[in-house]
């Protein structure tokens, strides 16, 4: 997979080298010090993968993120960990925290990997086919899955798909995250953001900003936080 840097501080735009260097299947192809300076390049050059500062001059991270094409995929590399709720609505694959550690960044680099080799395939005929009482059928893969609400941990909206994670499997498919969400129990799925559901049986904590769901950390949008809280957290807290 080929990616490029865009970060306003040379020794940003290193530590992010020396980390792509000792990382397979990554080929660094541009380092740029600002959005304004790679505009022409991605015009001329299929770009898979940016790692993309937020808080610099002119024009920030996330604003450039809504501008790129939606075949390229942005993991966000930042000092400030109050734009990770925003980096999310911009489809961003992942957030990392300066100063960033070889294995985390891996992580962010597999996830890329893998939606990558999923949106390859063809999901132009996808679509929910059949809701039952307890499960449904998706189009995926050139293949109908069967999948049980009840595996369903959460499902991500990501540029012209939503990608439904269980424990053993990711079914994607090319549909509107809204229109998922309207096939689902609504005593069992929440929209916490823009871009996430969640399934409310498999939280494991919260936070007034996340949800924790195994090892994944799931984004509450300021708009969906006081529903998820007053509905499905308040709700069942224990009394003292």
């Amino acid at each position: 997979m080929n990616c490029i840097i865009i970060d306003d501080e040379p020794l940003a735009r290193e530590a992010i080298e020396m980390l792509i260097n000792q990382t397979d299947d990554l080929d660094l192809i541009g380092s740029f010090s600002g959005p304004e300076t790679v505009t022409s390049f991605m015009e001329n050059n299929t770009v898979e993968l940016i790692f993309l500062d937020i808080h610099m001059p002119g024009i920030n991270g996330i604003e450039f993120a809504r501008t790129i094409p939606k075949e390229t995929f942005v993991v966000f590399t930042t000092a400030y960990s109050e734009f990770a709720t925003d980096s999310y609505e911009v489809d961003a694959i992942d957030y990392l925290i300066k100063p960033i550690k070889l294995g985390r960044f891996q992580k962010a680099v597999e996830k890329a990997h893998t939606y990558s080799k999923l949106f390859k395939a063809d999901y132009a005929d996808n679509s929910v086919e059949q809701v039952a009482d307890d499960f449904f059928f998706v189009k995926a893969e050139r293949r109908i899955f069967k999948v049980y609400f009840n595996n369903i941990l959460f499902i991500q909206g990501l540029k012209d798909y939503v990608v439904m994670h269980s424990e053993t499997q990711k079914v994607i498919t090319a549909m509107n995250i809204k229109t998922i969400h309207d096939q689902l129990p609504k005593d069992m799925f929440v929209r916490v953001s823009k871009s996430y559901i969640i399934n409310v049986k498999h939280i494991d904590s919260v936070d007034n900003n996340t949800v924790y769901i195994g090892t994944n950390e799931i984004p509450i949008g300021s708009i969906y936080r006081d529903f998820f809280f007053n509905e499905f957290v308040a709700k069942k807290i224990v009394s003292r």
